[in-house]
């Protein structure tokens, strides 16, 4: 209901992002193609549709047949321009996400952030000159600057853009029909239990054309792994063991669901808001919500993006000891992982024939 009293600075929003679009449709504002391949993944809605566990999919898929480098803008990073992760990058410098894959992919993909990804992209290529360079944007869709090889939506089961409204009255960023610049659609966060003709319902619904493909994933938790480096992973945990949940996310229905169900049902839940910024306070307040959970068979449990952050914070050994992180895989419902990277490298193959043809072309 209160939702509903911004209707009208909805519309306002809706006619300034169609006009947007339309610029780049039109191509009175110009969008920039590479002779790298480039791989874009976002979405249309705001909040977790699970972009970043899909990003790390897309590398783990392509990192044997190419030199990828992941850019980012950096969300809530204090920094500015173009910067490269190294070891020593702490979230401020790059951001959260950034940071977590850059460890994750330390020794097969490098992690670059800047806000004009055209710039970034010019920058990498500049710098790097391997032959089989990949580039792929993390939360681009809406970044029509570059125009990649490869558009990849990803929307949440549980929150179709077909039944949602434009911000601020409802969470779509740009209208549900803009799924039609996508080559590939991967609807996340299903159900186990999605059949084939649901498949096919939501493809309806979403409006795919014959050339658009689909998919469907959801995640598995992964067992609980050390927040700091002087624990070890994997604790012993039983029903009678108290859980200091805390978040920093978008929706947390899905750990909530996953610690009370495979772990310990005896849950006191600290929520922040997503990508928030630990604070010395923050550390106070968890530090004494764990200290008033009874007895002595309890942890602390976050999620892997909310462990990049509390990992830089100073919490007492005793803490520190008992804090672990939840890391998710991406599962695919109908068991077409191999599908989705043939899909890819179909887009990327004709992308760089393209390429030639245009600049081939040109030149005369």
């Amino acid at each position: 209901m209160i939702r509903s009293l911004l209707i009208p600075f909805s519309w306002i929003y809706h006619g300034v992002v169609s006009l947007r679009n339309s610029l780049y449709d039109n191509k009175v504002l110009k969008s920039y193609r590479f002779d790298v391949p480039v791989i874009s993944i976002g979405n249309i809605t705001v909040g977790g549709t699970g972009k970043t566990p899909h990003t790390e999919l897309i590398v783990k898929m392509l990192e044997d047949d190419y030199k990828i480098t992941i850019l980012s803008r950096g969300y809530k990073r204090k920094s500015k321009g173009f910067r490269r992760a190294t070891p020593q990058s702490t979230v401020a410098e790059i951001g959260d996400e950034p940071k977590q894959m850059a460890q994750k992919f330390a020794s097969t993909a490098d992690v670059v952030v800047c806000e004009d990804r055209a710039e970034g992209i010019k920058r990498i290529t500049e710098e790097n000159k391997a032959e089989n360079q990949m580039i792929i944007l993390d939360d681009a869709y809406q970044h029509r600057k570059v125009s990649p090889a490869v558009n990849i939506l990803l929307i949440d089961y549980n929150r179709p853009i077909f039944e949602d409204h434009f911000l601020p009255w409802g969470d779509l960023r740009e209208s549900a029909k803009e799924s039609s610049r996508a080559n590939i659609v991967i609807v996340t966060k299903c159900p186990p239990d999605v059949k084939p003709i649901d498949r096919r319902v939501f493809a309806k619904h979403v409006g795919l054309l014959p050339s658009q493909s689909i998919f469907f994933t959801n995640f598995n938790y992964m067992p609980l792994k050390a927040v700091f480096g002087d624990q070890n992973d994997a604790p012993n945990i039983t029903e009678a063991t108290q859980i200091l949940l805390v978040t920093g996310i978008a929706n947390t229905k899905s750990i909530e669901d996953y610690v009370a169900k495979s772990l310990s049902k005896n849950i006191t839940h600290i929520k922040y808001k997503d990508h928030h910024n630990f604070s010395k306070k923050d550390v106070a307040k968890i530090s004494n919500a764990f200290a008033t959970l009874p007895g002595d068979d309890k942890v602390i449990v976050t999620t892997e993006k909310d462990a990049v952050r509390l990992n830089e914070m100073d919490f007492a050994p005793e803490l520190r000891q008992r804090m672990y992180y939840l890391p998710i895989e991406v599962n695919f419902v109908f068991d077409d992982e191999l599908e989705l990277k043939n899909e890819i490298l179909k887009y990327v193959t004709e992308d760089k024939r393209n390429y030639r043809l245009h600049t081939t072309v040109r030149q005369f």
